[in-house]
């Protein structure tokens, strides 16, 4: 895994150890959160700009879903008195194998709660369909700050992530873009 916020002795704000404690000590069983998005890209990547939620892909066990919603989600107390909050993410494509790259946020610091961080790439590869501005800058935050290999992003989309995209055409295209706006000496993606 690329250089983490955490290993280079960034400590998470108290609120948010406050609330991430909080939520471990509830009547919580064992979980994982497969995290993504700003909250990643902050803790893992150092990425400065401030977010208020933990943005999450899957639990697992998937049973206990409803529960930590319940508990963190939206309108639920913790969110109120910490003013942060879990969401899950209803739809966002991945790479195939992203839980083969999955890496633990704070290791050891929470006895119920593992909140596993997307690889760059993925994570990166994750805004591919949505594209939006704030997408577009936190792909191009991750490339200098990681930084992302443009040869390792093109092979990823092109082996795991291509296959499963509802407009292939379009995030080709998106993905085009990104090399040539984000990596200056990586030249047009062929198709």
């Amino acid at each position: 895994m690329p250089k983490n916020a955490q290993a280079a002795g960034m400590e998470i704000p108290k609120v948010w150890a406050n609330f991430l404690g909080e939520l471990d000590r509830s009547p919580l069983q064992p979980v994982e959160l497969h995290c993504i998005g700003a909250f990643v890209i902050a803790f893992a990547y150092g990425l400065p700009r401030p977010t208020s939620d933990v943005d999450y892909l899957a639990v697992r066990p998937a049973d206990q879903s409803a529960a930590i919603l319940e508990l963190a989600g939206q309108g639920s107390a913790i969110h109120k008195k910490y003013g942060l909050y879990l969401q899950q993410v209803g739809v966002a494509t991945l790479p195939e194998d992203y839980e083969s790259r999955l890496r633990e946020l704070f290791p050891g610091r929470f006895k119920n709660l593992r909140l596993m961080a997307l690889d760059p790439y993925d994570l990166a590869l994750s805004k591919i369909e949505r594209n939006t501005p704030i997408d577009r800058d936190d792909v191009k935050y991750l490339s200098k700050a990681v930084p992302l290999d443009p040869k390792v992003l093109r092979e990823r989309y092109e082996n795991e992530l291509r296959p499963n995209l509802g407009n292939p055409h379009r995030e080709d295209l998106t993905l085009r873009l990104w090399l040539e706006a984000f990596f200056t000496d990586e030249g047009p993606v062929k198709r």
